[in-house]
């Protein structure tokens, strides 16, 4: 990248607020982070230190602003987040574009069904008997696709990622490094003093637009299927047990473990390190907070809850509330207590 702020300026449909539009920028990094030469951007009011302190050689803003940090050429945007998006799509680094072919080294059985001139394996890749293969799926180095399983069109799996038999990959789908779909779900029967492995003979299906982040686990189901909804985006690093069914274009953060046969509506939204207790369900439009474990049923309806148990977010914040007046009142009943005792001790 190396672009003067007139070229700048003209991609983005901005206004040159300060500085001059001859000055060129060659690279773009955040506020804190930036050095000569880089561009950054501002859109949160939280920040203004930041952009006062920043070292970049121009900022985009918003198109109203008019604190001026010194020595930084400002360009402005109606929407400095989403048109910094757009340069660093138009001059960051991109993956490499798709094109078919099957290395030498994969490993491809018979009886697979795919047009092999429209899909691209990887080397070291696997692909056992019976599985079905959509044009344009990208199946990257030393990936396995069980038997019997299918990957839709346009999917891609990065490397190193696990589809285990019969599971069913729709179309459009991210699965990145180490995703490992369809393992078997963690059940167990207590015996005779002794745990018995419970068979788990159900897949996982997940739906079109789905992406999945690095090392995430996804159980297939005692019977039946787990299953996630269409355009739902998980985190890296997530557990989702047998029989879990998570609706469409929910957002699911990083640790996050979602337990057995547990039901996640339409537009959820999990922060990091949630739990979900097996058998529980989520509704739809729910916003969970970071930590927040559920033990029991949430209704639908867009509202946000916290803590353990969850419970709705105001009546957490209370609780904190309360939890940190506990020292104040601990040496106020102590006082009193003193005070007490003094009064009812015989006079020498």
């Amino acid at each position: 990248m190396d672009i003067a702020l007139s070229e700048l300026a003209e991609l983005l449909g901005g206004q040159l607020l300060t500085g001059s539009l001859d000055t060129r920028v060659t690279g773009f990094a955040s506020l804190k982070e930036a050095r000569a030469g880089d561009l950054s951007f501002f859109y949160d009011a939280r920040y203004r230190e930041r952009l006062a302190e920043t070292q970049a050689t121009a900022v985009l803003v918003p198109a109203g602003w008019d604190n001026y940090p010194d020595k930084v050429a400002c360009i402005g945007v109606e929407d400095p987040s989403r048109a910094f998006e757009k340069v660093v799509d138009t001059y960051g680094f991109h993956a490499a574009a798709f094109e078919p072919g099957i290395h030498p080294s994969a490993v491809i059985a018979e009886g697979v069904k795919a047009d092999l001139s429209k899909i691209s394996v990887a080397a070291c890749a696997v692909i056992d008997s019976g599985a079905q293969i959509g044009d344009g799926a990208e199946i990257g180095a030393g990936c396995y696709v069980g038997r019997d399983a299918i990957i839709g069109a346009g999917s891609k799996l990065f490397p190193n990622v696990t589809i285990q038999e019969a599971c069913e990959i729709g179309e459009r789908v991210i699965l990145h490094s180490s995703v490992v779909i369809g393992a078997d779900g963690f059940g167990y029967e207590f015996e005779k003093g002794r745990h018995r492995k419970v068979r788990q003979a159900g897949i996982v299906q997940i739906d079109n637009d789905v992406e999945i982040g690095a090392g995430t686990m996804v159980d297939r189901a005692r019977f039946g299927r787990t299953w996630i909804g269409e355009g739902t985006k998980i985190d890296n690093l997530v557990q989702i047990g047998h029989n879990v069914v998570i609706g469409k274009h929910c957002i699911i953060v990083s640790g996050t473990a979602i337990a057995g046969s547990a039901i996640i509506g339409d537009y959820v939204v999990m922060a990091a390190q949630c739990g979900v207790a097996g058998h529980v369900s989520v509704g739809s439009f729910v916003t969970l907070g970071g930590r927040s474990g559920v033990t029991k049923d949430i209704p639908t309806g867009k509202a946000t809850y916290m803590g353990f148990p969850a419970m709705p977010v105001m009546d957490e914040r209370r609780r904190l509330a309360s939890i940190n007046r506990l020292p104040h009142l601990s040496a106020r009943v102590k006082a009193l207590e003193s005070d007490q005792t003094d009064s009812t001790e015989p006079n020498g």
